[in-house]
């Protein structure tokens, strides 16, 4: 007789993995993304994939009855391995309000709905509660979030909208819609235009040099370089659009966005 939920689940990228263990999941998890950090345990899992390719030989031995996978990024992999047979969901979400949507749909899928509803809740009232902090501020601070420093990249969507949560004010409102990184390309010279008071970076897969910030052409009268408010963001902490984005993410921008109102005497 077939279980009648999930049982056998390869994850392709860190945030259903995190959300699977999070819902009390995890040992249904076969398969993970080479990438996965979150939580340390599940690196223990074999590793399938990366983030633009994965080894169907190793997913097939897997035996998955079900593989879950992320945007239009994945879509040529989902595609194979629909042609292998397998049974493959894809989730494409950009915004904080589409992350909570995904951990409710995970919870539904795999047979844990009550218990992905009380997860995205408790994540929504805790952005809240970072939300009614930030209210005390008596001046927003202007922000740039770079993904990347080499085309310079502004922050995507759901990014953003953590500043905003965390008390901050993007300098691009405008890029956080552009799905793709080709479109959120910005020239530094807007930023220096812009002058934001506080810059974040998360280069995935690369260390932060702060140099590398300071030094750009004519960005020693940025606010944020002069008063020394640069700070990294590991990747798998902000850019994971899941659980750990909407916790570990957007504590430490709350925390970096105050220290600097304590430091203005905002």
């Amino acid at each position: 007789m077939s279980p009648r939920f999930p049982e056998r689940i390869v994850c392709l990228t860190e945030e259903t993995t995190e959300t699977l263990y999070l819902l009390g999941a995890g040992d249904r998890v076969v398969g993970v993304s080479g990438y996965t950090a979150r939580p340390p345990e599940a690196r223990r899992k074999p590793k399938v994939s990366a983030f633009l390719n994965a080894r169907f030989d190793k997913i097939a031995a897997l035996r998955p009855d079900l593989v879950l996978a992320f945007s239009d990024l994945q879509a040529d992999i989902a595609a194979e391995l629909i042609r292998r047979g397998f049974t493959v969901l894809t989730f494409n979400q950009r915004s904080v309000a589409e992350i909570l949507q995904m951990i409710r749909m995970l919870g539904a899928l795999v047979g844990l709905g009550a218990a992905g509803l009380d997860l995205a809740d408790r994540l929504e009232r805790d952005l809240d509660a970072i939300r009614a902090a930030a209210a005390s501020f008596r001046r927003r601070p202007r922000v740039f979030f770079e993904e990347w420093d080499a085309p310079l990249i502004s922050g995507i969507r759901w990014v953003e909208e953590l500043v905003e949560i965390a008390g901050g004010d993007p300098i691009f409102p405008e890029l956080r819609h552009a799905g793709l990184a080709k479109d959120r390309i910005v020239d530094p010279d807007r930023v220096r235009a812009a002058n934001p008071d506080v810059i974040f970076a998360s280069w995935c897969g690369k260390k932060v040099r702060p140099a590398t910030i300071t030094s750009r052409r004519g960005w020693a009268s940025v606010a944020a370089v002069q008063n020394g408010h640069i700070y990294e963001i590991k990747s798998t902490y902000i850019l994971q659009p899941g659980p750990a984005s909407l916790t570990e993410g957007v504590r430490q921008i709350s925390d970096r966005l105050r220290q600097w109102s304590l430091a203005n005497g905002h």
